[in-house]
Parts: structure tokens; C-alpha cells; sequence
């Protein structure tokens, strides 16, 4: 079966809408070819605007522009930009059989019915749907409608498959197993995806890349472990993960430095003017004894989380931090520990105006 590798650039690509709405501010993104590429963000930030502009759902404002391997296909209708699309609601053909729902795309096309039939078998194969294709959808379970729904846009060897939250639908045991399916099956395929989720663990997971949308704008670009260890943005860093604030007054932004319990820490040059300073859980070092340097904290909660402790810290001169240790750690609830912040691991909140 050939695969399309191909290159997807979208260039000042924006929308708005007829009330005035600005769907999405101009974004610039290039996908490589067999790249998955996963567009992330809560509710309203313009990633599925986005996917719909890519389809040919929505049609941009002008001066936008979309490319598919270097052919412009920003005035293309949806059915000829050969996209497949796959939805968090299956939408297969209720009346039709696994094998038919799949082979749909071909039959419509003029595929020859061997050829139809010897695709099918390979999709039902590496989708893992023997045996079930003489069913019908009514008769599987969620998981397998959606592995039918995939391998049926997969049949028309599409040039660009769209993937608009497919899981969410799925129970949160099945979503797991489903999207480690998923990204291996991409993997295999080296299809060029994009990938709509509000689930930071899904685009991890399936994605080579991120593309984290906030308010209708692209904020940052990167693979998961770059953009969880270096955000460009404050709202990469707490839309990725769990952070603690660190508010800073006056003096401390005038001497860029960060006040824990009594103790003045000087920030990295990079932090200067950053009202609140992020770091999370993880970075927080906690002991029993303090050391020259720690700030001293009392424990108000210890919650055990299987592998891992979480502490809630009450710290002088700021909010509670919640710090993560190992599961034997000896602090409990009243214990007075020691805490340190390494000022490689502190992340710019909120910029003062200037």
C-alpha cells in the first residue's frame, strides 16, 4: 500500500468570521513530509478552525495560503484536496459491513473490486479487525468502530490525513490502549497527520512534533520534552504539566530576585521583569534537614500517589507549593523540611507591562 509523504505549509493562514470573531489570528506552520503533527489546546483556541481550514471545510481570510507538497490548495474544495478525515464521532455507514465501510472510498473512486478487496484485507490486518468484517458497526465496540473509521480514511490513500480529536469519545482505559495503537500505526505508516487534541498525554504520545494553540494563536512549536522543559510561554508551561507560582513584589523584581521564607534567591538575567516565576512540582528538592541556601517549609498535606509523594508546602512569603517526592520519603503532615529550587529549573510567568 503507498503512503503519501508529503509536506504541508500553511502560511498567514487566518479566519474570521462573519460576526466579526477572529477564529484564528494568521499562523504559519510547516508539517514535513510523514510527519504527525499535533495540534493542542484547550476549548475555543483555533486548533479544530485550523484542521478545517486545512480540510476545506471553512475557507481563510484572504491571504492565507496551504500548501500540500508545494501545490496550492488554498481554493480547492474539501473533495479535491484528497484529505482523510477522521472524527471523534466514528460517522461509518450504519447499514454497511466493516469491509464495505472501509472499502467505500476505493468503490467510489473505480478501483477494481481485487484490488478493492486486497486493500481492505491489508487495512482490516493492520488495523486488527479480523474476524469482523462481515459486521456491522452497531455490533462493535467503541474502540473497534474507531479503528474501522481510521482505516477508512487510510483506504483512500490520502495525501494528508486529519485526525480531529478521535479518542475523546472513549472510555479513559480504552483511550490509552487505542492511542498507543494510534501512534504506533502512524509510526508504520509515516502518513502525514495532523492531529486535533485537548489532551496534552494524547499528543505526547501519537505526535512528532506539537504545535500549542492559546487564543486563536500558534504560541510554540516543539516536540513534548522541549516544550514541557523550556516553554517560550506561560501558558505552554501550565498547559503542560502541573506549576507552582512564585510571586515576586517590587524590591525582589528590582534586585531580580525571588523571596522564599526570608530567603532572597538571585534569578538568571532571563527572568528580569517575570512578576510570577513558575517550577514545577518535580524540580522542588525537599528534606529533613535544611541546608545553606534551602528555605525552610512546613508539610500541610502529604497525598500518596502510587509511584510518587505529593507534598503541600506551606512556604513564608508566598502561596503553598506542592512539591512531588519519592514514595518513601519520611515528611509527614507537621514536618518542618528544608526546600530547594534550582534557578535553572524557574520559568517566566506573567511579564510586568514596561
Amino acid at each position: 500500500m503507498n503512503h503519501k509523504h508529503i509536506p504541508v505549509r500553511i502560511e498567514h493562514c487566518a479566519k474570521t468570521y462573519a460576526d466579526g470573531t477572529r477564529g484564528l489570528h494568521p499562523s504559519t506552520l510547516d508539517i514535513a513530509p510523514g510527519e504527525v503533527m499535533a495540534l493542542l489546546g484547550p476549548s475555543g483556541c483555533g486548533k479544530t478552525t485550523l484542521l478545517r481550514l486545512i480540510a476545506g471545510l471553512e475557507m481563510p481570510d484572504a491571504g492565507s495560503r496551504i500548501f500540500f507538497d508545494a501545490q496550492d490548495v488554498t481554493q480547492l474544495p474539501i473533495e479535491k484536496r484528497e484529505v482523510g478525515m477522521v472524527f471523534q464521532h466514528y460517522a461509518l455507514f450504519p447499514t454497511m459491513t466493516v469491509e464495505a465501510n472501509i472499502g467505500y472510498g476505493p468503490k467510489i473512486k473505480g478501483v477494481a473490486q481485487a484490488q478493492r478487496q486486497s486493500l481492505v484485507g491489508e487495512l482490516v490486518d493492520l488495523m486488527r479487525l479480523n474476524g469482523l468484517e462481515k459486521r456491522l458497526p452497531s455490533a462493535l465496540s467503541g474502540g473497534q468502530r474507531q479503528r474501522v473509521a481510521i482505516a477508512r480514511a487510510i483506504a483512500n490513500q490520502p495525501r494528508v490525513l486529519l485526525l480531529d480529536e478521535p479518542l475523546a469519545a472513549l472510555d479513559a482505559k480504552l483511550k490509552v490502549s487505542l492511542r498507543d495503537e494510534l501512534a504506533e500505526l502512524l509510526r508504520r505508516l509515516r502518513i502525514t497527520a495532523i492531529h486535533v487534541t485537548h489532551d496534552q498525554q494524547e499528543a505526547f504520545a501519537i505526535a512528532d512534533r506539537l504545535a500549542v494553540m492559546h487564543e486563536g494563536r500558534i504560541v510554540q512549536i516543539g516536540d513534548g520534552e522541549s516544550l514541557y522543559r523550556h516553554p517560550a510561554h506561560p501558558f505552554v508551561a501550565t498547559f503542560l504539566g502541573r506549576v507552582n507560582v512564585l510571586r515576586r513584589n517590587e524590591q525582589s523584581l528590582l534586585n531580580n530576585e525571588v523571596e522564599l521564607a526570608g530567603l532572597s534567591l538571585s534569578c538568571p538575567d532571563a527572568l528580569r521583569g517575570a512578576q510570577e516565576l513558575l517550577v514545577r512540582p518535580e524540580d522542588i528538592t525537599v528534606c529533613m534537614n535544611t541546608q545553606p541556601g534551602w528555605a525552610r517549609a512546613r508539610v500541610k498535606q502529604r497525598s500518596f500517589l502510587g509511584g510518587r509523594v505529593q507534598l503541600t508546602l506551606d512556604v513564608d512569603g508566598q502561596a503553598a507549593l506542592i512539591a512531588e517526592v519519592d514514595r518513601d520519603h519520611p515528611a509527614v503532615i507537621g514536618s518542618s523540611v528544608g526546600i530547594h529550587i534550582p534557578l535553572s529549573a524557574l520559568m517566566p510567568g506573567t511579564i510586568a507591562p514596561s
